[in-house]
């Protein structure tokens, strides 16, 4: 498969992604070169593949939704530039 300059300049104009003319022929080269490894990959056998989740052999084990404050709200808090009691304070945003 070969890519020509037009066809970058398509693609780039498609993306909205401004190119230099200099980078053209090496861009053309790169897109040849990954859509070959592509095709290769698009030639391989998979049939007997199972697909994967995970390279580990263990499934995922559900777990109960908990809600906690994570018991560290004053360390939180000592992060605000402003706050009062139990809450940050934060400037009007829509007036």
């Amino acid at each position: 498969m070969s890519i020509d300059k037009n066809q970058v300049k398509k693609v780039a104009k498609l993306s909205r992604i401004s190119l230099d003319e200099s980078k053209l022929e090496s861009l053309s080269k790169d897109l040849v070169s990954i859509l070959n490894f592509v095709d290769q990959l698009n030639k391989l056998d998979t049939k007997k593949t199972e697909p994967l989740t995970s390279i580990l052999d263990k499934s995922l084990e559900p777990r109960n939704d908990k809600i906690t404050d994570g018991k560290i709200k004053n360390e939180i808090l000592k992060n605000s530039p402003d706050k009062n009691e139990e809450f940050f304070i934060v400037p009007k945003v829509i007036e």
